[in-house]
């Protein structure tokens, strides 16, 4: 009887083990009690490059002085552009493009003037700045205005320098060369057919004369080096104020 029961207790004591045991058998889940992985906050250094972002609006207007002379008698497009402001761009009290930052650009059109017809014509577009620092930053920009200058003008929003109208000094350099060419032309006349040959000689040196004048190719486009041109910024450009030195005005 002693041992029945001793058998019945350890049989007993096993089956509450088994009941009260969680096991994956029988689809017991364990809750996951690990804490959940906090949202990541901006870093420092995101928000310190937010703070130091200045931005050069778009219609900003920059002058230049040109590095290089360009002229379209043999300028292509492609060639390289190179400028540097001559003052201080300043917005809100502050520089945000000192003197002395280089400008690079390339010229992506030019074309002669015709023979008797049509004007040289150059257009320049502006691509990078260069600060003092060495920060360099991509723009996209163009050629506004060439102040100062009295022979040709920019004729459109793109930027294009076009030759002014010489119709007036073709036509004085057309009677210079068809006085000449008339002179000479009666001088030969009158040499092989007295006063008859003296009047058609004449004319046929005039018309000559004339001709060629008109034929000849109108002037190019010609920029010095030092030439005042002026850049207008086309789009927003965020700078970062730390890497190009930003200065109160009269500080």
């Amino acid at each position: 009887m002693r041992r029945l029961f001793v058998l019945l207790l350890i049989s007993v004591a096993a089956w509450g083990q088994t009941v009260n045991a969680p096991t994956a058998a029988a689809g017991v889940v364990q809750p996951n009690l690990a804490p959940k992985a906090q949202a990541q906050s901006p870093s420092s250094s995101n928000i310190a490059r937010r703070e130091n972002t200045v931005i050069i609006p778009a219609g900003a207007k920059v002058p230049l002085s040109l590095q290089q002379a360009i002229s379209t008698k043999n300028a292509r497009e492609g060639d390289p552009v190179y400028a540097s402001t001559v003052f201080p761009f300043v917005l809100n009290d502050h520089i945000l493009i000192p003197a002395g930052t280089y400008i690079q650009g390339k010229i992506t059109h030019t074309e002669r003037a015709g023979h008797g017809k049509g004007r040289a014509e150059i257009l320049i577009h502006f691509t990078t700045l260069i600060y003092p620092s060495g920060y360099t930053v991509m723009l996209p920009a163009s050629l506004q205005n060439t102040p100062g200058a009295d022979d040709h003008d920019v004729k459109d929003k793109e930027g294009t320098i076009q030759q002014d109208k010489n119709t007036g000094s073709k036509v004085e350099e057309a009677t210079k060369d068809a006085a000449v060419a008339g002179t000479a032309g009666a001088i030969a006349g009158a040499a092989a057919g007295g006063l008859n040959g003296v009047r058609y000689g004449g004319l046929a040196g005039l018309g000559a004369g004339v001709a060629w004048a008109l034929l000849k190719r109108g002037p190019d486009v010609k920029l010095e080096v030092g030439s005042s041109i002026e850049m207008e910024i086309q789009r927003d450009i965020p700078v970062d104020a730390s890497r190009i030195q930003v200065v109160k005005a009269g500080s």
